[in-house]
Protein backbone atom coordinates (compact mmCIF):
# COMPACT_ATOMS: atom_id res chain seq x y z
CA UNK A 1 0.00 0.00 0.00
CA UNK A 2 1.35 3.14 -1.14
CA UNK A 3 1.47 6.16 1.28
CA UNK A 4 -1.54 8.00 -0.88
CA UNK A 5 -3.46 4.85 -0.38
CA UNK A 6 -2.33 4.76 3.40
CA UNK A 7 -3.63 8.80 3.51
CA UNK A 8 -6.78 8.28 2.14
CA UNK A 9 -7.73 5.24 4.39
CA UNK A 10 -6.84 7.50 7.75
CA UNK A 11 -8.67 10.61 6.40
CA UNK A 12 -12.03 8.36 6.00
CA UNK A 13 -12.14 5.51 8.02
CA UNK A 14 -14.38 5.80 10.83
CA UNK A 15 -11.89 3.69 13.11
CA UNK A 16 -9.94 6.89 13.49
CA UNK A 17 -11.31 9.06 15.96
CA UNK A 18 -12.71 12.59 14.40
CA UNK A 19 -9.64 14.35 15.60
CA UNK A 20 -7.23 12.15 13.21
CA UNK A 21 -9.60 12.64 10.57
CA UNK A 22 -10.09 16.61 10.87
CA UNK A 23 -6.14 17.28 11.39
CA UNK A 24 -5.51 14.95 7.99
CA UNK A 25 -8.55 16.97 6.43
CA UNK A 26 -6.52 20.05 6.19
CA UNK A 27 -4.04 18.13 4.43
CA UNK A 28 -4.24 18.94 0.31
CA UNK A 29 -3.12 16.35 -1.93
CA UNK A 30 -1.75 18.78 -4.32
CA UNK A 31 -0.08 21.60 -2.43
CA UNK A 32 0.99 19.39 0.85
CA UNK A 33 2.24 16.05 -0.84
CA UNK A 34 5.52 16.32 0.71
CA UNK A 35 3.80 16.69 4.11
CA UNK A 36 1.57 13.58 2.84
CA UNK A 37 4.20 11.87 2.17
CA UNK A 38 6.40 12.13 4.92
CA UNK A 39 3.46 11.26 7.18
CA UNK A 40 2.76 7.80 5.24
CA UNK A 41 5.32 6.52 3.46
CA UNK A 42 6.42 4.19 6.30
CA UNK A 43 5.77 2.87 9.74
CA UNK A 44 7.26 4.34 12.63
CA UNK A 45 9.85 2.56 13.54
CA UNK A 46 10.43 0.74 16.39
CA UNK A 47 14.53 0.21 16.52
CA UNK A 48 17.35 -0.61 19.00
CA UNK A 49 15.88 2.75 21.43
CA UNK A 50 12.53 1.79 20.94
CA UNK A 51 10.19 4.70 18.75
CA UNK A 52 10.67 8.07 18.53
CA UNK A 53 9.01 10.60 15.95
CA UNK A 54 6.78 13.79 15.64
CA UNK A 55 3.23 13.90 16.79
CA UNK A 56 0.37 14.06 14.66
CA UNK A 57 -1.80 11.76 12.16
CA UNK A 58 0.04 9.09 10.36
CA UNK A 59 1.50 5.79 10.22
CA UNK A 60 5.09 7.81 10.55
CA UNK A 61 4.20 9.90 13.95
CA UNK A 62 3.82 9.48 17.20
CA UNK A 63 0.27 8.79 18.41
CA UNK A 64 -2.23 6.93 20.03
CA UNK A 65 -2.89 4.42 16.65
CA UNK A 66 1.01 3.81 16.62
CA UNK A 67 1.33 3.76 20.48
CA UNK A 68 -1.13 1.12 20.15
CA UNK A 69 0.19 -1.04 17.59
CA UNK A 70 3.73 -0.55 19.12
CA UNK A 71 2.09 -1.95 22.63
CA UNK A 72 0.41 -4.88 21.18
CA UNK A 73 3.32 -5.81 19.63
CA UNK A 74 5.23 -5.59 22.93
CA UNK A 75 2.26 -7.23 24.95
CA UNK A 76 2.91 -10.43 22.17
CA UNK A 77 6.68 -10.66 22.79
CA UNK A 78 6.00 -10.57 26.51
CA UNK A 79 3.58 -13.28 26.56
CA UNK A 80 6.10 -14.95 24.14
CA UNK A 81 8.69 -14.61 27.03
CA UNK A 82 6.77 -15.13 30.18
CA UNK A 83 4.36 -16.96 31.66
CA UNK A 84 0.92 -15.91 32.29
CA UNK A 85 1.32 -15.71 35.77
CA UNK A 86 4.43 -13.75 35.63
CA UNK A 87 2.23 -11.83 33.27
CA UNK A 88 -0.56 -11.14 35.28
CA UNK A 89 1.10 -10.79 39.05
CA UNK A 90 4.63 -9.40 38.06
CA UNK A 91 3.90 -6.62 35.27
CA UNK A 92 4.94 -4.14 33.68
CA UNK A 93 6.04 -0.57 34.87
CA UNK A 94 5.25 2.39 32.81
CA UNK A 95 6.43 6.12 33.21
CA UNK A 96 5.77 9.55 31.60
CA UNK A 97 7.86 12.62 31.30
CA UNK A 98 6.27 16.12 30.81
CA UNK A 99 5.90 16.06 27.23
CA UNK A 100 2.48 17.17 25.26
CA UNK A 101 0.45 13.48 25.53
CA UNK A 102 2.87 11.76 27.11
CA UNK A 103 0.21 11.03 29.86
CA UNK A 104 -2.47 9.89 27.38
CA UNK A 105 0.40 7.44 25.65
CA UNK A 106 1.09 6.42 28.68
CA UNK A 107 -2.57 5.58 29.44
CA UNK A 108 -2.90 3.67 26.13
CA UNK A 109 -0.05 1.65 26.83
CA UNK A 110 -1.59 0.61 30.15
CA UNK A 111 -4.92 0.03 28.68
CA UNK A 112 -3.62 -1.99 25.44
CA UNK A 113 -1.33 -4.00 27.95
CA UNK A 114 -3.85 -5.02 30.08
CA UNK A 115 -6.44 -6.00 27.31
CA UNK A 116 -3.60 -8.63 26.93
CA UNK A 117 -4.18 -10.30 30.79
CA UNK A 118 -0.63 -8.31 31.82
CA UNK A 119 -0.67 -6.47 34.83
CA UNK A 120 0.55 -2.64 34.80
CA UNK A 121 2.05 -0.26 37.22
CA UNK A 122 1.55 3.22 35.99
CA UNK A 123 3.14 6.60 37.60
CA UNK A 124 1.20 8.74 39.31
CA UNK A 125 2.95 11.89 37.86
CA UNK A 126 5.77 12.42 35.32
CA UNK A 127 9.13 10.98 36.99
CA UNK A 128 12.38 10.59 35.47
CA UNK A 129 13.57 7.85 33.33
CA UNK A 130 16.35 6.38 35.94
CA UNK A 131 12.84 5.73 38.77
CA UNK A 132 11.49 3.72 35.90
CA UNK A 133 14.57 1.98 35.63
CA UNK A 134 14.87 1.66 39.58
CA UNK A 135 11.11 0.73 39.88
CA UNK A 136 10.98 -1.99 37.68
CA UNK A 137 14.14 -3.83 39.78
CA UNK A 138 12.61 -3.08 42.62
CA UNK A 139 9.48 -4.06 42.13
CA UNK A 140 10.64 -7.05 40.26
CA UNK A 141 8.44 -6.41 36.99
CA UNK A 142 9.16 -8.30 33.71
CA UNK A 143 9.82 -4.42 31.90
CA UNK A 144 9.17 -1.15 31.70
CA UNK A 145 7.36 1.43 28.97
CA UNK A 146 8.80 5.06 29.33
CA UNK A 147 7.07 7.59 27.29
CA UNK A 148 9.48 10.46 26.08
CA UNK A 149 11.41 11.88 23.53
CA UNK A 150 14.38 12.81 26.22
CA UNK A 151 16.03 15.96 25.12
CA UNK A 152 14.18 16.20 21.55
CA UNK A 153 12.17 19.62 20.74
CA UNK A 154 8.51 20.16 21.57
CA UNK A 155 6.95 18.45 17.98
CA UNK A 156 7.87 15.05 19.59
CA UNK A 157 7.54 12.38 21.80
CA UNK A 158 8.99 8.55 22.38
CA UNK A 159 8.46 5.52 23.49
CA UNK A 160 11.49 3.19 25.35
CA UNK A 161 11.03 -0.28 26.19
CA UNK A 162 12.85 -2.37 28.98
CA UNK A 163 13.86 -5.38 29.84
CA UNK A 164 13.28 -6.95 33.55
CA UNK A 165 16.38 -6.27 34.37
CA UNK A 166 15.75 -2.16 33.95
CA UNK A 167 17.47 -2.03 30.54
CA UNK A 168 16.57 -1.02 27.34
CA UNK A 169 15.64 -3.62 25.34
CA UNK A 170 18.67 -5.32 23.56
CA UNK A 171 18.89 -5.77 19.82
CA UNK A 172 17.73 -9.10 19.17
CA UNK A 173 14.81 -8.51 21.73
CA UNK A 174 14.41 -5.42 19.83
CA UNK A 175 14.55 -7.33 16.60
CA UNK A 176 11.74 -9.86 17.91
CA UNK A 177 9.08 -6.70 19.35
CA UNK A 178 9.36 -5.28 15.43
CA UNK A 179 8.49 -8.46 14.07
CA UNK A 180 5.17 -8.95 16.44
CA UNK A 181 4.46 -5.47 15.67
CA UNK A 182 4.78 -5.82 11.66
CA UNK A 183 1.66 -8.63 12.24
CA UNK A 184 -0.46 -6.25 14.10
CA UNK A 185 -3.30 -4.13 12.25
CA UNK A 186 -4.40 -0.76 13.53
CA UNK A 187 -7.86 -1.49 13.03
CA UNK A 188 -9.20 -4.56 14.04
CA UNK A 189 -6.59 -6.22 16.65
CA UNK A 190 -5.99 -3.39 19.26
CA UNK A 191 -8.28 -3.13 22.21
CA UNK A 192 -7.67 0.28 23.40
CA UNK A 193 -10.23 -0.08 26.11
CA UNK A 194 -8.73 -2.53 28.52
CA UNK A 195 -9.07 -4.35 31.71
CA UNK A 196 -8.70 -1.62 34.55
CA UNK A 197 -8.68 -4.29 37.22
CA UNK A 198 -5.07 -5.07 35.92
CA UNK A 199 -3.62 -1.32 35.96
CA UNK A 200 -2.69 -0.05 39.25
CA UNK A 201 -1.18 3.73 40.09
CA UNK A 202 2.15 3.66 42.18
CA UNK A 203 4.60 6.44 43.67
CA UNK A 204 7.88 5.43 43.76
CA UNK A 205 9.74 8.58 44.30
CA UNK A 206 10.70 8.39 47.86
CA UNK A 207 12.16 5.16 47.67
CA UNK A 208 13.61 6.22 44.52
CA UNK A 209 15.26 9.65 46.32
CA UNK A 210 16.47 7.26 49.41
CA UNK A 211 18.81 4.74 47.24
CA UNK A 212 20.14 8.10 45.45
CA UNK A 213 21.19 9.25 48.48
CA UNK A 214 22.87 6.02 48.98
CA UNK A 215 25.84 7.29 46.53
CA UNK A 216 26.24 10.42 48.44
CA UNK A 217 30.38 10.88 48.97
CA UNK A 218 31.08 14.20 50.87
CA UNK A 219 29.14 13.79 54.67
CA UNK A 220 30.41 17.27 55.74
CA UNK A 221 27.78 19.79 55.73
CA UNK A 222 29.25 22.58 56.57
CA UNK A 223 31.36 22.21 53.00
CA UNK A 224 27.93 21.33 51.61
CA UNK A 225 26.02 24.23 52.79
CA UNK A 226 28.34 26.82 50.97
CA UNK A 227 27.71 25.82 47.30
CA UNK A 228 25.42 27.98 46.24
CA UNK A 229 23.32 26.03 43.41
CA UNK A 230 20.90 27.22 40.66
CA UNK A 231 19.28 24.71 39.42
CA UNK A 232 16.73 24.06 36.34
CA UNK A 233 14.60 21.24 35.55
CA UNK A 234 13.86 22.75 31.82
CA UNK A 235 9.42 22.05 32.17
CA UNK A 236 10.69 18.24 32.99
CA UNK A 237 10.65 16.07 35.89
CA UNK A 238 13.83 16.61 37.69
CA UNK A 239 12.19 19.36 39.80
CA UNK A 240 11.01 17.06 42.46
CA UNK A 241 13.30 14.71 42.75
CA UNK A 242 16.55 16.86 42.41
CA UNK A 243 15.32 19.36 44.99
CA UNK A 244 14.32 16.82 47.17
CA UNK A 245 17.91 14.82 46.71
CA UNK A 246 19.90 18.15 47.38
CA UNK A 247 17.96 19.72 50.07
CA UNK A 248 18.48 16.20 51.65
CA UNK A 249 21.71 15.36 50.72
CA UNK A 250 22.92 18.99 52.99
CA UNK A 251 22.50 21.41 50.24
CA UNK A 252 21.08 24.53 51.83
CA UNK A 253 21.31 26.97 49.07
CA UNK A 254 19.05 25.85 45.90
CA UNK A 255 17.56 28.53 43.63
CA UNK A 256 15.73 27.07 41.07
CA UNK A 257 14.74 29.16 38.06
CA UNK A 258 10.73 29.82 38.03
CA UNK A 259 10.13 30.40 34.70
CA UNK A 260 11.11 26.69 34.18
CA UNK A 261 10.08 25.31 37.35
CA UNK A 262 6.63 24.37 35.97
CA UNK A 263 5.77 20.88 33.82
CA UNK A 264 5.40 22.37 30.32
CA UNK A 265 5.19 20.50 27.06
CA UNK A 266 5.92 23.50 24.87
CA UNK A 267 9.02 24.44 26.90
CA UNK A 268 8.21 27.37 25.89
CA UNK A 269 11.35 29.55 27.87
CA UNK A 270 13.76 27.48 25.44
CA UNK A 271 14.52 26.31 21.77
CA UNK A 272 15.11 22.80 22.87
CA UNK A 273 15.02 21.59 26.11
CA UNK A 274 18.60 20.05 25.76
CA UNK A 275 21.35 20.07 27.94
CA UNK A 276 24.05 19.87 25.77
CA UNK A 277 22.16 23.30 23.71
CA UNK A 278 24.06 26.37 25.65
CA UNK A 279 20.71 28.18 25.16
CA UNK A 280 19.01 25.69 27.59
CA UNK A 281 20.78 27.21 30.38
CA UNK A 282 20.57 30.81 29.58
CA UNK A 283 17.58 31.55 32.14
CA UNK A 284 19.94 29.50 34.85
CA UNK A 285 22.68 31.56 34.37
CA UNK A 286 20.77 34.72 33.88
CA UNK A 287 19.41 33.70 37.86
CA UNK A 288 22.95 32.63 39.22
CA UNK A 289 24.68 35.87 38.00
CA UNK A 290 21.97 37.83 39.63
CA UNK A 291 22.60 35.86 42.74
CA UNK A 292 26.59 35.61 42.65
CA UNK A 293 25.48 31.50 42.77
CA UNK A 294 28.33 28.85 42.07
CA UNK A 295 27.30 26.58 40.12
CA UNK A 296 24.28 25.96 37.27
CA UNK A 297 23.06 22.85 36.80
CA UNK A 298 20.22 22.00 34.35
CA UNK A 299 18.69 18.55 33.58
CA UNK A 300 16.67 17.19 30.33
CA UNK A 301 12.86 16.58 30.20
CA UNK A 302 12.97 12.65 31.45
CA UNK A 303 16.02 13.72 33.90
CA UNK A 304 18.63 11.23 32.68
CA UNK A 305 20.91 14.00 31.61
CA UNK A 306 22.57 17.67 32.91
CA UNK A 307 23.79 20.19 32.34
CA UNK A 308 26.96 22.21 34.09
CA UNK A 309 27.48 25.89 33.80
CA UNK A 310 30.63 27.09 36.86
CA UNK A 311 31.43 30.29 37.84
CA UNK A 312 34.73 31.00 36.62
CA UNK A 313 37.00 34.25 36.56
CA UNK A 314 33.75 36.18 36.89
CA UNK A 315 31.99 34.51 33.78
CA UNK A 316 29.80 31.22 33.62
CA UNK A 317 31.47 28.29 31.53
CA UNK A 318 29.54 25.16 30.44
CA UNK A 319 31.36 21.96 30.45
CA UNK A 320 29.98 19.58 27.79
CA UNK A 321 29.72 16.16 28.79
CA UNK A 322 33.03 14.48 28.36
CA UNK A 323 34.18 16.80 30.44
CA UNK A 324 31.75 16.32 33.51
CA UNK A 325 32.11 12.44 33.39
CA UNK A 326 35.99 12.55 34.02
CA UNK A 327 35.70 15.31 36.12
CA UNK A 328 32.74 12.99 37.81
CA UNK A 329 35.69 9.80 37.67
CA UNK A 330 37.89 11.80 39.07
CA UNK A 331 36.19 12.92 41.95
CA UNK A 332 34.50 8.99 42.80
CA UNK A 333 37.83 7.58 42.39
CA UNK A 334 39.23 10.23 44.90
CA UNK A 335 36.67 9.03 47.26
CA UNK A 336 36.32 5.48 47.29
CA UNK A 337 38.42 2.74 48.79
CA UNK A 338 39.02 1.05 46.12
CA UNK A 339 41.16 -1.50 48.39
CA UNK A 340 38.20 -3.04 49.28
CA UNK A 341 36.24 -3.67 45.85
CA UNK A 342 36.81 -6.67 43.95
CA UNK A 343 37.98 -5.69 40.24
CA UNK A 344 36.82 -2.05 40.39
CA UNK A 345 35.30 -0.98 36.61
CA UNK A 346 33.70 1.64 34.69
CA UNK A 347 31.88 1.82 31.26
CA UNK A 348 32.12 4.53 28.44
CA UNK A 349 30.74 4.73 24.98
CA UNK A 350 32.54 4.47 22.00
CA UNK A 351 32.06 7.77 21.13
CA UNK A 352 33.26 9.27 24.69
CA UNK A 353 37.03 10.84 24.95
CA UNK A 354 39.31 8.99 26.21
CA UNK A 355 40.11 11.37 28.93
CA UNK A 356 38.05 9.83 31.69
CA UNK A 357 39.56 6.39 31.03
CA UNK A 358 43.12 7.59 31.76
CA UNK A 359 42.24 8.87 35.13
CA UNK A 360 40.73 5.48 35.62
CA UNK A 361 43.95 4.21 33.98
CA UNK A 362 45.86 5.99 36.91
CA UNK A 363 43.76 4.62 40.04
CA UNK A 364 44.40 1.10 38.05
CA UNK A 365 40.54 0.71 37.62
CA UNK A 366 39.45 -1.20 34.11
CA UNK A 367 37.63 0.72 31.39
CA UNK A 368 34.79 -1.14 29.32
CA UNK A 369 33.84 0.63 26.28
CA UNK A 370 30.40 -0.24 24.83
CA UNK A 371 28.74 0.75 21.16
CA UNK A 372 26.60 4.30 21.80
CA UNK A 373 23.72 4.14 23.31
CA UNK A 374 23.00 3.72 27.77
CA UNK A 375 21.46 0.76 26.73
CA UNK A 376 24.76 -1.24 26.15
CA UNK A 377 26.51 -0.18 29.27
CA UNK A 378 23.42 -1.25 30.67
CA UNK A 379 23.51 -4.55 30.01
CA UNK A 380 27.33 -5.14 30.57
CA UNK A 381 25.83 -3.81 34.27
CA UNK A 382 24.22 -6.77 34.39
CA UNK A 383 26.64 -9.22 33.13
CA UNK A 384 29.04 -7.71 35.95
CA UNK A 385 25.94 -8.83 38.60
CA UNK A 386 25.20 -11.76 36.66
CA UNK A 387 28.93 -13.00 36.98
CA UNK A 388 28.90 -12.53 40.50
CA UNK A 389 25.99 -14.52 41.12
CA UNK A 390 27.45 -17.62 38.97
CA UNK A 391 30.65 -17.47 40.78
CA UNK A 392 32.70 -16.59 37.27
CA UNK A 393 35.78 -14.52 38.38
CA UNK A 394 36.95 -13.77 34.82
CA UNK A 395 33.86 -11.23 34.73
CA UNK A 396 33.03 -10.49 38.01
CA UNK A 397 33.53 -6.34 37.82
CA UNK A 398 32.57 -4.12 40.48
CA UNK A 399 30.18 -1.29 38.88
CA UNK A 400 31.51 2.34 40.00
CA UNK A 401 30.54 4.23 37.18
CA UNK A 402 29.23 4.74 33.46
CA UNK A 403 28.62 7.47 31.22
CA UNK A 404 27.94 8.98 27.34
CA UNK A 405 29.41 12.16 25.55
CA UNK A 406 25.94 12.93 25.55
CA UNK A 407 25.57 14.14 29.21
CA UNK A 408 24.61 10.42 30.43
CA UNK A 409 25.98 9.00 33.63
CA UNK A 410 25.50 6.64 36.35
CA UNK A 411 27.09 6.13 39.65
CA UNK A 412 25.81 3.08 41.53
CA UNK A 413 23.69 -0.44 40.35
CA UNK A 414 19.80 0.77 41.24
CA UNK A 415 18.92 1.58 37.79
CA UNK A 416 20.21 0.60 34.32
CA UNK A 417 19.98 4.03 32.28
CA UNK A 418 21.54 7.31 32.84
CA UNK A 419 20.40 9.11 35.88
CA UNK A 420 20.91 12.91 35.99
CA UNK A 421 19.46 12.94 39.48
CA UNK A 422 21.87 11.39 41.13
CA UNK A 423 24.54 12.76 38.65
CA UNK A 424 23.40 16.09 40.05
CA UNK A 425 24.23 15.55 43.63
CA UNK A 426 27.28 14.07 42.77
CA UNK A 427 28.69 17.55 40.74
CA UNK A 428 27.46 19.45 43.64
CA UNK A 429 29.23 17.21 46.28
CA UNK A 430 32.17 17.67 44.04
CA UNK A 431 31.64 21.06 43.12
CA UNK A 432 31.79 21.84 47.39
CA UNK A 433 34.84 20.27 47.83
CA UNK A 434 36.86 22.19 45.57
CA UNK A 435 35.28 25.50 46.96
CA UNK A 436 36.30 24.61 50.41
CA UNK A 437 39.71 24.86 48.48
CA UNK A 438 39.08 27.93 46.88
CA UNK A 439 39.34 25.68 43.60
CA UNK A 440 36.53 25.55 40.80
CA UNK A 441 35.53 22.25 38.82
CA UNK A 442 37.24 24.65 35.72
CA UNK A 443 40.20 24.71 38.21
CA UNK A 444 40.22 21.31 38.65
CA UNK A 445 39.83 20.28 34.74
CA UNK A 446 42.64 22.28 33.93
CA UNK A 447 44.85 20.37 36.81
CA UNK A 448 43.39 17.40 34.62
CA UNK A 449 44.17 18.59 31.48
CA UNK A 450 48.19 19.44 32.80
CA UNK A 451 48.53 15.81 33.96
CA UNK A 452 47.04 13.56 31.04
CA UNK A 453 46.75 16.08 28.18
CA UNK A 454 44.47 18.73 26.29
CA UNK A 455 41.13 16.76 25.18
CA UNK A 456 39.11 18.97 22.85
CA UNK A 457 35.94 17.77 21.94
CA UNK A 458 33.71 18.43 19.26
CA UNK A 459 30.08 17.46 17.47
CA UNK A 460 28.72 17.93 14.20
CA UNK A 461 24.57 17.31 13.40
CA UNK A 462 23.27 17.14 10.05
CA UNK A 463 19.47 17.42 10.21
CA UNK A 464 18.61 15.36 6.82
CA UNK A 465 14.90 14.81 7.60
CA UNK A 466 11.77 13.25 5.60
CA UNK A 467 12.36 9.98 2.90
CA UNK A 468 15.35 11.79 1.13
CA UNK A 469 17.29 12.23 4.39
CA UNK A 470 16.89 8.75 5.24
CA UNK A 471 18.68 8.10 1.46
CA UNK A 472 21.40 10.64 1.75
CA UNK A 473 22.26 9.33 5.65
CA UNK A 474 22.76 5.97 3.64
CA UNK A 475 24.34 7.01 0.97
CA UNK A 476 27.05 8.87 3.04
CA UNK A 477 27.59 5.71 5.33
CA UNK A 478 28.30 3.93 2.30
CA UNK A 479 30.76 6.45 1.12
CA UNK A 480 32.41 6.43 3.79
CA UNK A 481 32.77 2.35 4.28
CA UNK A 482 33.92 1.38 0.98
CA UNK A 483 36.12 4.27 0.44
CA UNK A 484 39.84 3.20 -0.78
CA UNK A 485 41.41 6.01 -0.21
CA UNK A 486 42.63 6.94 3.58
CA UNK A 487 40.81 10.14 5.05
CA UNK A 488 43.86 10.93 7.48
CA UNK A 489 47.67 10.04 7.47
CA UNK A 490 47.94 7.73 10.34
CA UNK A 491 44.88 6.02 10.84
CA UNK A 492 43.26 2.92 12.31
CA UNK A 493 39.62 2.49 10.50
CA UNK A 494 37.29 0.46 12.79
CA UNK A 495 33.58 -0.25 11.06
CA UNK A 496 31.28 -1.14 13.58
CA UNK A 497 29.05 -2.85 11.00
CA UNK A 498 31.95 -5.59 11.66
CA UNK A 499 32.80 -7.81 14.63
CA UNK A 500 34.56 -6.22 16.94
CA UNK A 501 36.17 -7.67 19.93
CA UNK A 502 35.17 -6.61 23.38
CA UNK A 503 37.37 -6.48 26.28
CA UNK A 504 38.75 -10.54 27.11
CA UNK A 505 35.65 -12.38 28.32
CA UNK A 506 32.99 -10.48 27.04
CA UNK A 507 32.56 -11.69 23.21
CA UNK A 508 32.04 -9.34 20.62
CA UNK A 509 30.47 -5.68 20.39
CA UNK A 510 26.91 -5.06 18.99
CA UNK A 511 27.07 -4.23 15.27
CA UNK A 512 26.21 -0.83 15.21
CA UNK A 513 26.65 1.45 12.67
CA UNK A 514 29.33 3.62 13.24
CA UNK A 515 32.92 4.15 12.00
CA UNK A 516 35.72 5.56 14.22
CA UNK A 517 38.82 6.85 12.35
CA UNK A 518 41.29 6.54 15.33
CA UNK A 519 45.19 8.62 14.81
CA UNK A 520 48.43 7.30 16.52
CA UNK A 521 48.31 10.17 19.00
CA UNK A 522 45.09 9.33 20.53
CA UNK A 523 42.75 11.88 18.49
CA UNK A 524 39.89 10.08 16.75
CA UNK A 525 36.30 10.77 14.61
CA UNK A 526 33.43 8.29 14.67
CA UNK A 527 30.55 8.77 12.50
CA UNK A 528 27.23 7.67 13.14
CA UNK A 529 23.45 8.24 12.02
CA UNK A 530 21.63 9.13 14.95
CA UNK A 531 19.04 6.40 16.40
CA UNK A 532 16.18 8.78 17.30
CA UNK A 533 16.97 11.56 15.39
CA UNK A 534 17.01 12.75 11.62
CA UNK A 535 20.71 13.01 11.73
CA UNK A 536 23.95 12.09 11.11
CA UNK A 537 26.47 12.64 13.13
CA UNK A 538 30.06 13.06 13.69
CA UNK A 539 32.28 13.28 17.03
CA UNK A 540 35.90 14.30 17.14
CA UNK A 541 37.96 14.07 20.04
CA UNK A 542 41.45 16.06 19.63
CA UNK A 543 44.23 15.38 21.73
CA UNK A 544 46.95 17.91 22.31
CA UNK A 545 49.35 19.28 24.35
CA UNK A 546 47.23 22.58 25.12
CA UNK A 547 44.16 23.83 24.08
CA UNK A 548 45.25 25.68 20.87
CA UNK A 549 46.81 22.87 19.79
CA UNK A 550 44.03 20.35 20.10
CA UNK A 551 41.21 22.67 18.82
CA UNK A 552 43.61 23.54 15.51
CA UNK A 553 44.00 19.86 15.33
CA UNK A 554 40.20 19.28 15.71
CA UNK A 555 39.42 21.99 13.03
CA UNK A 556 41.78 19.81 10.71
CA UNK A 557 39.74 16.93 11.06
CA UNK A 558 36.66 18.70 10.91
CA UNK A 559 37.49 20.35 7.45
CA UNK A 560 38.35 16.76 6.28
CA UNK A 561 35.86 15.11 7.57
CA UNK A 562 33.08 18.34 5.82
CA UNK A 563 34.67 18.18 2.31
CA UNK A 564 34.72 13.84 2.28
CA UNK A 565 30.91 14.46 3.57
CA UNK A 566 30.14 17.40 1.10
CA UNK A 567 27.66 18.46 3.71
Amino acid sequence: MDYIQNFYLWKNNAFFDSRTREELSQLNEKTDIQEIEDRFYKDLEFGTAGMRGKMGAGTNRMNIYTVGRATAGYACYLIENFSKNFCENYGVVIGYDTRNNSSLFAKITARVLSSYGIKVFITKSPRPIPELSYTIRKLKAIGGVMITASHNPKQYNGYKVYDENGCQLGIEASKRVTELIKNIKFYNQIDFMGNSNLIQEIDMTSEYVNVVLTQSKVNNLKIKSNLNIVYTPLHGTGNVPVVSVLERDGFTSVAVVREQADSDGDFPTVISPNPEDPRALELGIKLASKLGFDIVLGTDPDSDRVGVAVHSNGEYVLLNGNQIGALLIDFLLSRIDLSKLSKPAIIKSIVTSNLGAKIAEKYGVKVFETPTGFKFIGQRMTQFEKAKIQGDDSRNYTFIFGYEESYGFLSGTYARDKDAVVSSMLIAEMASLLKAENKTLIDRLNELYSEFGYFYDAQDNFILEGKEGVKTIKEKMDMLRYSISPFFDTEKVIDYLKPVKAEEGFGELPVLDVIKYELEDGSWVAIRPSGTEPKLKVYYSAVGRNEKEAKMLQQRLQLIIKTKLDL
